[in-house]
């Protein structure tokens, strides 16, 4: 019998003491998710009303994805590679010259940030446009990998 409850002490330990290393790499994991804040995301809009391609291109990562709101496929047009996003968020600023984004409110969970805005804008032929919309952001190593836009239809 002690040597039975022993061992039980000792697995006890052992899978206390594994939980213990795990409750460890899991928080720092969770501080290398968070390393994407709020803060952050203010940050990204600021970079597109600045209209700076290359800020903006600054938070994304070499293998990102941009799925902006218009295109003939259910997900609209989806650009593959940052050369390819960098090219898709150009036609944001030469169809919609004056693009600005405001009224914006952000939220983070681990390696996920959502950023909700107005966008105003002028097309070229005239056309003011103001909708309400929104960015899901998927990020990696602080770096943006996924940003799906998605906006209201306004019916006029």
């Amino acid at each position: 019998m002690l040597l039975t409850n022993f061992h039980a002490r000792s697995l006890n330990w052992k899978v206390a003491a594994l939980a213990a290393v795990f409750a460890v790499f899991s928080a720092a994991s969770n501080l290398a998710a968070q390393t994407v804040t709020v803060e952050t995301l203010r940050q990204l809009v600021a970079a597109f009303n600045s209209h700076d391609l290359d800020r903006v291109m600054s938070f994304f990562a070499d293998d990102c994805v941009l799925e902006m709101p218009r295109g003939r496929e259910p997900w609209g047009t989806r650009y593959v590679g940052k050369a390819e996003v960098r090219k898709g968020l150009a036609t944001r600023f030469e169809g919609l010259p004056d693009v600005h984004y405001s009224d914006d409110q952000h939220w983070v969970s681990g390696d996920r940030g959502v950023s909700q805005w107005t966008l105003t804008g002028t097309t070229k032929d005239g056309k003011k446009i103001r909708v309400r919309g929104c960015d899901l952001l998927l990020f990696r190593d602080g770096k943006i990998i996924r940003k799906d836009s998605y906006w209201k239809i306004v019916e006029q």
